[in-house]
């Protein structure tokens, strides 16, 4: 699993016109699944972002969670996290898991989730095209892959 974790002042995303989501303080996470993840990699990476010391204490550290801050969460499906561009010009996507394999894993890591930090959290809509919008705090700005535990 690869994420793509912002920390934002706000964040929604849109569906045809309609708001599906929307927070304020917290983070935005965009996830890319491949066919080789499993529920270690959820239960990893979950475990790394609830957390994940990000945001800024009382003199301007990053020294608190989310939870810390009692922040709110949005999800979003990100199939293009696992392109390949080391051929040509068009990237290939072979490494995401296709939505049989991936839509379990994706509502089994948003739900771990929400199970260790205490609230919902808020998703887009696996498949859809999305328009995604967001203040980035800082920028902070992390990129994680459950396959590379740096």
């Amino acid at each position: 699993m690869r994420v793509v974790l912002q920390r934002v002042n706000s964040a929604s995303v849109t569906i045809a016109g309609e708001t599906v989501a929307a927070i304020k303080q917290g983070l935005l996470i965009l996830l890319g699944v491949e066919d080789a993840d499993t529920a270690e990699d959820i239960e990893w990476l979950t475990a790394k972002i609830a957390k994940l010391r990000i945001f800024n204490d009382a003199e301007g550290v990053m020294n608190l969670s989310v939870t810390d801050v009692d922040g709110e969460v949005i999800v979003v499906s990100q199939f293009t996290l696992h392109a390949a561009t080391k051929k040509g010009n068009r990237p290939s996507y072979i490494k995401a898991a296709r939505p049989e394999v991936a839509i379990p894993l994706y509502e089994a890591f948003v739900d771990q989730l929400g199970q260790l930090i205490n609230k919902p959290v808020q998703t887009g809509r696996f498949g859809a095209d999305m328009q995604v919008a967001l203040v980035n705090d800082g920028p902070v700005t992390i990129l994680i892959d459950s396959k590379n535990r740096e």
